[in-house]
């Protein structure tokens, strides 16, 4: 049996409402596709403090949690991953690329522009279409 990985991912959307999209490094596995960036959840983590601190980590930039977006699990050939993407916005610092090969930021109606990773595709469909409102914090 395939082992179930847990892992985050933010949708982090700018003032412009234009969402941040991440570009997969040549050295990572599903090298030059994009996602939503995040990572693994670790042993008794909770998800929301799992993405404030994976967002920190790779972007060197801290968010604020505002709501869960999207579950999804997607098998590939080595794991099974349960990717659960949390809406979020940037509270301090700019985002940087030190994990990925660059970042992007996107309208919602062109991010079908890009080549997702597998495991992205279902919450990019549901961001594109007429459901895809991100809810906005109060």
């Amino acid at each position: 049996m395939k082992k179930i990985v847990k892992v985050v991912a933010a949708i982090i959307e700018n003032d412009r409402n234009e969402i941040l999209c991440a570009l997969r490094s040549p050295n990572m596995s599903m090298a030059n596709m994009w996602e939503f960036p995040g990572g693994k959840v670790e042993k008794d983590e909770d998800i929301f403090a799992a993405i404030v601190r994976e967002i920190k980590e790779e972007l060197n930039c801290t968010i604020e949690v505002t709501d869960l977006f999207h579950d999804h699990t997607h098998e590939y050939e080595s794991a099974t991953i349960n990717l659960i993407c949390i809406t979020g916005k940037i509270v301090s610092g700019q985002p940087e690329a030190n994990e990925h090969s660059a970042l992007l930021w996107l309208k919602r109606e062109n991010l079908k522009s890009l080549i997702w990773a597998p495991a992205d595709i279902p919450a990019v469909e549901q961001l594109s279409g007429p459901w895809g409102q991100v809810p906005r914090p109060s």
